[in-house]
């Protein structure tokens, strides 16, 4: 059995990181399409707009069959669904495709990747045991850092060549994930006997658990009750906005005609630095432990967000993003980790989708916000506010993790000699 899962985790990895590839190669060519096609940048920013607030409501509640034994089905079934409306796109694509063409297959391909997304949230659970945890978190930070710096130049070449290209190759990529996952011969969902009522909340009339809202509530309730899923929900909110938040402060400042090149070249440097910290994470984890990882690296992050407040040009924004990159994979590989480990098999896909939907929504308004301090006081406000809550983070980790996480490595073990 171990060989098997070791196997299987591997799949799981590979699997991740060809997906990733394929959605960040068409991720990029999509906007570019609409614009090729004549359509206007408010066009293109209103489908990415609808397809990530639709994300956000759809994914809690996909979650629901997938946590009720579901999980394989939905996860190959979305890939291939993704996999055929993005091929029809990439035959569209040889000549003039309408604008609700467009609109209908890529918000298909995208509900599809939501519904994949939510569903694989709880897979890794059932691959990896406790202590494997930020080894295998790590492997698919890896697979997600890889596809992030190689996935958007690859579609821009691909478009470059032939317009249906990007979009071929991102099914391929869906195709190749289903039939990944098809591979995977570990079983993807919890034990029926773990699949009752939701954790929290007692055992419940059967009429009262049928209804897919109250099943989609679980995951709130779970998220709501538990000390170290509060603080990841923190951690991600909080730091996504003010990543994403730095993100567009980079692309406006450093994104003009003159200096677009070097604004390339800070997004690569930091997704260099974002795989470098994907590599090293687990024997960090190993090394230090997480809570001494998690605690040093919020004190590191507000130092490194900081250092933009005198940054001037792509070379000082380089240096600081890098840092920043290199020090975000070891938080996450952390924080999914305690979580996976603390979350009851039941309700994984459920309380991951809670937590992704409000770190979406945290990370929504991002590009407005930015505008509207550059413009009302200068690019160096963004780094600022980010620089402040990060600094707030710090001081909540500092006082909160300790003990949240040692509870909830004693509530592990309690629930493992128990399992035994």
């Amino acid at each position: 059995m171990p060989g098997r899962a070791h196997r299987d985790l591997r799949i799981l990895w590979w699997v991740n990181g060809v997906d990733g590839l394929g959605s960040q190669t068409s991720g990029l060519v999509l906007p570019l399409l609409l614009l090729e096609l004549g359509h206007s940048p408010g066009t293109a920013g209103s489908l990415a707009s609808a397809a990530a607030l639709t994300g956000v409501v759809l994914g809690p509640l996909v979650a629901v069959p997938a946590d009720r034994g579901r999980r394989r089905r939905l996860m190959t079934g979305s890939a291939a669904l993704a996999a055929l409306g993005t091929g029809v796109l990439a035959l569209f694509c040889l000549g003039r495709p309408a604008l609700w063409v467009v609109v209908a297959l890529a918000l298909t391909e995208r509900l599809c990747a939501v519904v994949y997304d939510a569903a694989s949230r709880g897979a890794l659970a059932q691959l990896a045991a406790t202590a494997e945890l930020p080894r295998a978190a790590a492997g698919m930070q890896v697979g997600d850092q890889v596809a992030l710096i190689v996935g958007p130049a690859l579609g821009g070449v691909l478009f470059q060549l032939a317009r249906p290209l990007p979009f071929l190759a991102d099914a391929l990529s869906y195709a190749a994930t289903a039939l990944g996952v098809r591979a995977i011969r570990t079983p993807l969902d919890a034990p029926a006997a773990e699949r009752g009522a939701a954790p929290g909340t007692g055992p419940r009339p059967r009429k009262k658990r049928t209804g897919l809202l109250g099943s989609a509530k679980a995951g709130v309730v779970t998220v709501a009750g538990s000390p170290v899923l509060r603080l990841v929900l923190v951690w991600t909110s909080t730091a996504g906005g003010a990543l994403t938040l730095l993100f567009y402060t980079a692309l406006f400042r450093l994104g003009s005609d003159a200096h677009s090149a070097a604004a390339g070249l800070v997004l690569a440097g930091a997704g260099a630095a974002g795989l470098l910290g994907s590599l090293t994470a687990a024997h960090a984890v190993r090394r230090l432990g997480a809570t001494r990882l998690l605690t040093l690296t919020a004190w590191l992050l507000p130092v490194s967000c900081g250092s933009l407040l005198w940054a001037d040009g792509a070379l000082g924004w380089g240096m600081a993003f890098a840092g920043l990159s290199l020090l975000v994979p070891l938080v996450t590989v952390v924080l999914s980790s305690v979580a996976i480990a603390c979350t009851p098999t039941a309700v994984q896909s459920r309380t991951a989708s809670v937590i992704g939907s409000v770190s979406a929504l945290a990370a929504a308004g991002a590009p407005a916000l930015t505008a509207v301090l550059m413009t009302t006081w200068s690019f160096r406000t963004p780094a600022l506010l980010c620089t402040v809550l990060f600094l707030m983070l710090a001081v909540y980790t500092q006082v909160r993790a300790p003990g949240v996480l040692r509870a909830g490595a004693a509530a592990v073990a309690g629930r493992g000699g128990d399992d035994g």
